[in-house]
């Protein structure tokens, strides 16, 4: 083994050369243990033998739907009074399931299972109608009979003993229940078709997109080891949630599968006369669990309601949490972080808040404070927060394996690290050095966890950010996590790491959402996670985790929070500027103009890049990104609403250009700009020396909202982009509550269209940061005879100041196919 095997995870680079080569020899070990355990804990794979459904042979008619048996296998079919359908084979049902904010929603009564006219059976809906072929394919379609998803018969790979050994009844395809009990360790296949012209999204985290090109996809959470790069796969935060847009409609397929896995995606072709389309293909691989899958069909905004009415609306963040954030791995103490907030304070540039990373504890460990650099930690705090500025703490599941350390001998005590085949604790190598992991797949064990979060409140934190949760445990080769064999609690059921791992990053959010929110009722808890599985927007948002420093990052910045948007997290951003190197003063302001408009808006970089700081890149970025600020600062009402709106019904803050029209073809390929919200389209500037850019508009009128000048889509638009900001638009007739003057919430109205119907807008007025019932006004807009008219829906006085702004079109302004 030369020395590249040594460091081939990036995170081993960066730990020796903060440390030296003593690291690297223990993750060395640590790799060696991990091959070690999983040689004794994994069972070996041998002959397996490959089996699909079979002829059909019956039906089971239930509330919703009912059982289709096949001769080797069945599939439960149900549709819930919300349009969403299930589909398990095997047996499977939508519990137990990480995924389910409730478990199973009530069945819809009025669909009923019933065969149809070629040998199969079908359920019909108001919303969906599904038909199950004769020989097991599923097919999904509008309430016209419009096809948006035809899934093939499933194939499975069982091992050849288990199959052997199994009664002849199960054998033969059922049991006695007239269901095939899942197989242990079965591998399985899907393959599916889309419409030719369907474009794929979601997936979690990618650092290409947001379109999904065609492609493999894993499904295993990942530290990608230092800093990522567009086209780097997987990434910290998978999820295996597909949305499909096509003509025909959009769809979203969630395969409730925690287990290793893939998606490869293929786009289709449309050929010149009908019937020569070849329609788009997946497949969707997993390495085990069940093969069990939900649809929903719908408008996009219809889609990820329901999304959230299955995994849980996003909580809403604290108002602060919405400003400015500044985080650095290295602030060396406590008149650093000192320092950094009066240069803030002295150039009059709002801050919301300042992360401490793992540099403030004592050696690295979590929940402990170095208090040589840190003497009065719980004092700094409240003198920030006089300032207007909270102190947010990262911390990592990695407990130091030491006895005397606090938190491992409490845990050591409670039993509640996770253990191998062989019942001894897994121990790895991580920031603390040799440390141990918290399972938390053990409820018992996320209320020890949670209750931990007491030491960080009386350190004066008011949130945090979970980090190194994929989980990661550094390893010179061989992968960056703990032994696949490691036993997992899973909530009573047993299992191993294969099935922990994916939602270990999401157990762990809750663990700590949940004992936030009982240390500290009265609070909104803010928390953030760079792992995690699908349901975590109901503990907190992510964010990119480490980009690297470049004009692809920057790119790849926004793919990852269009595609986590559409994958049901709202509430995320990159790190500005790249999480490693030295970006150049143009790069950094072109990130922090970007920043401006996400959900969660934070200057990041490593313990050995550049500084962050908006005044170290000369006075005229400061300038620039001081205008920034002031803007971002300004549509504070505005995130307010919409983060307050993403917790109601799970519509993303930040939306792609064709969420309005998803049936806009050139819309679903655009890539480098985005809505936020309804009202707002936001055009970053993502090449090195462009001063113009080509916007591609939604149909209507779109203000430019510094010119005030006027463009008409659909259609192209050439705006101007000069460094002192980017393009933004206003949608005609729409409201967008900002900061008036005086403090108060101001209605900034855009001039309607003549002779088209108005527009509107939303305003909720969020007063503090804690569980207050806030209540969702509607406003309406027109124009008659020259004059703007804005009214509430609900018909009671506006209440706020309103500012009209917009005018006619130039010549030469309109926009262009």
């Amino acid at each position: 083994m030369d020395a590249r095997d040594l460091v081939r995870s990036g995170k081993l680079v960066r730990s020796v050369k903060a440390v030296g080569t003593a690291r690297g020899l223990r993750s060395l070990r640590a790799a060696w243990q991990r091959r070690r355990s999983d040689a004794v804990g994994l069972p070996r794979r041998g002959p397996e033998l490959a089996r699909v459904p079979g002829v059909v042979t019956g039906a089971d008619p239930q509330p919703g739907g009912g059982v289709v048996r096949f001769a080797r296998s069945s599939l439960r079919v149900r549709v819930t009074t919300g349009g969403a359908v299930f589909c398990g084979w095997d047996g499977a049902a939508p519990e137990p399931s990480y995924a389910l904010v409730r478990g199973c929603p009530e069945v819809d009564d009025r669909a009923v299972l019933e065969p149809d006219t070629v040998g199969g059976w079908r359920v019909v809906s108001e919303r969906v109608t599904v038909a199950v072929s004769r020989l097991g394919a599923v097919e999904v379609r509008t309430p016209g009979g419009v096809m948006l998803r035809r899934d093939l018969p499933p194939r499975w790979w069982e091992p050849a003993a288990a199959v052997a050994g199994s009664a002849p009844e199960e054998r033969d395809g059922h049991g006695p229940d007239g269901e095939r009990p899942a197989g242990v360790g079965a591998r399985w296949q899907q393959r599916s078709e889309v419409a030719a012209d369907a474009r794929f999204f979601g997936l979690g985290g990618r650092s290409s997109g947001p379109r999904l090109r065609d492609g493999r996809y894993r499904l295993w959470n990942t530290d990608p080891g230092g800093a990522f790069r567009p086209g780097d796969d997987p990434l910290s935060l998978t999820v295996p949630v597909q949305l499909v847009v096509a003509d025909a409609g959009t769809h979203l397929v969630f395969h409730d599968n925690s287990w290793d896995g893939s998606v490869t995606l293929r786009e289709g072709e449309e050929g010149e006369g009908s019937g020569h389309d070849r329609p788009g293909g997946c497949w969707t691989r997993m390495e085990g669990g069940p093969l069990r899958y939900w649809v929903i069909v719908g408008t996009p905004a219809r889609v990820m309601h329901s999304w959230a009415s299955l995994t849980g609306t996003p909580a809403v963040p604290p108002a602060w949490a919405l400003g400015h954030h500044h985080a650095r791995w290295g602030f060396g103490n406590a008149d650093e972080v000192r320092r950094v907030v009066a240069g803030y304070r002295e150039r009059g540039l709002p801050l919301s808040a300042l992360h401490l990373d793992i540099d403030h504890y004592a050696g690295n460990r979590v929940f402990t404070v170095d208090t040589e650099r840190f003497p009065d930690l719980p004092g700094l705090a409240t003198e920030l927060r006089g300032e207007g500025v909270r102190l947010v703490s990262i911390v990592d599941p990695a407990v130091k394996a030491e006895p005397g350390d606090a938190v491992y001998d409490s845990g050591s005590a409670a039993d509640v690290f996770v253990r191998d085949a062989l019942g001894l604790e897994v121990r790895g190598e991580v920031w603390p050095g040799e440390s141990v992991f918290p399972d938390f797949t053990d409820p018992r064990v996320r209320k020890w966890w949670g209750a931990l979060y007491a030491e960080r409140l009386a350190q004066g934190f008011s949130g945090v950010w979970h980090d190194m949760n994929e989980p990661v445990s550094f390893g010179a080769f061989g992968g960056t996590t703990l032994p696949r064999s490691a036993r997992h609690t899973l909530e009573g059921r047993g299992g191993d790491h294969r099935e922990a791992h994916n939602v270990y990053g999401l157990t762990m959010a809750r663990a700590g959402y949940e004992g936030l929110r009982e240390l500290r009722p009265e609070e909104r808890p803010f928390l953030f996670s760079r792992s995690g599985w699908a349901g975590l927007q109901r503990y907190g948002g992510s964010w990119s985790g480490d980009v690297a420093t470049g004009w692809p990052g920057l790119r790849a910045s926004l793919a990852l929070v269009l595609g986590l948007g559409l994958s049901g997290v709202p509430y995320s951003g990159p790190d500005i500027g790249g999480f490693t190197g030295s970006p150049s003063p143009e790069l950094y302001l072109r990130w922090f103009q970007l920043g401006a408009y996400l959900p969660l808006f934070r200057t990041h970089s490593a313990l050995s890049a550049g500084r962050r700081e908006p005044w170290e890149f000369g006075p005229r970025v400061l300038r620039f990104a001081a205008a920034a600020l002031r803007e971002r600062q300004r549509l504070h009402p505005y995130f307010l609403t919409l983060a307050q709106l993403a917790g109601r019904t799970g519509a993303p803050y930040v939306r792609p250009v064709w969420w309005r029209t998803p049936k806009d073809r050139a819309l679903r390929d655009c890539e480098d700009a985005f809505l936020l919200g309804d009202a707002l389209l936001v055009a970053p500037v993502l090449e090195e020396g462009a001063e113009q850019r080509t916007v591609r508009l939604p149909r209507g009128r779109w203000y430019d909202t510094v010119t005030g000048v006027a463009y008409e889509g659909p259609g192209r638009a050439v705006l101007d982009a000069p460094l002192s900001r980017i393009p933004v638009l206003a949608r005609a007739g729409s409201v967008v509550p900002v900061a008036g003057a005086d403090g108060g919430v101001e209605l900034e109205v855009w001039t309607p269209c003549p002779g088209r119907k108005g527009g509107g807008g939303v305003l909720v007025e969020d007063r503090g940061d804690g569980w207050e019932k806030t209540e969702v006004v509607r406003f309406s807009t027109r124009l008659r005879a020259g004059e703007v008219r804005v009214e509430r829906e609900d018909g009671a006085e506006v209440g706020h100041p309103v500012r009209v702004r917009g005018h006619a079109p130039r010549n030469g302004s309109r926009g262009r196919r």
